[in-house]
């Protein structure tokens, strides 16, 4: 139980300094966290691209986001498109005047890999990648395993 503990506190641990360092932005472009938050999202998962998607996959708020991503609409940064296939569904695309955001943005990941990653070998990332693609995999085995 202690392990999971431990890694629990050491993924939320990630996740505040991500947040913390991503502030900078917020501070540089007039950006509340959320709406970085849903920038950075939509510049790094392409096809997942709807609101919907931003609140399943980073574990934020329905509301937070409909307040963040019309904000966003309002700064000129986001637009709305309607699907061509399902009307009900809509898609969110950055605008060209998000490019110094995303840049930003970009600047700060490389910050935080570049942190978290201190110190460790070729050999060490190397192990490190396989661990996390064989963690991942089995969550998502024990995932449909429990959706039947």
């Amino acid at each position: 139980m202690r392990k999971t503990t431990e890694l629990f506190m050491g993924m939320r641990s990630l996740f505040r300094l991500y947040d913390k360092m991503l502030k900078k932005v917020c501070t540089e472009h007039d950006l509340t966290l959320i709406e970085a938050d849903i920038i950075s999202f939509l510049q790094n998962n392409p096809g997942k691209d709807t609101a919907a998607d931003i609140v399943e996959l980073r574990l934020l708020s329905k509301g937070a986001v409909s307040k963040g991503v019309e904000s966003l609409i309002q700064k000129s940064l986001l637009e709305r498109l309607p699907d061509t296939e399902d009307r009900r569904k809509i898609h969110l695309r950055l605008k060209p005047q998000a490019d110094p955001v995303t840049e930003s943005i970009d600047e700060v990941k490389e910050e935080f890999v570049d942190a978290i990653l201190e110190g460790f070998t070729k050999e060490e990332l190397e192990i490190h990648d396989r661990f996390f693609t064989r963690l991942f995999d089995n969550t998502k085995r024990a995932m449909e395993r429990s959706e039947k």
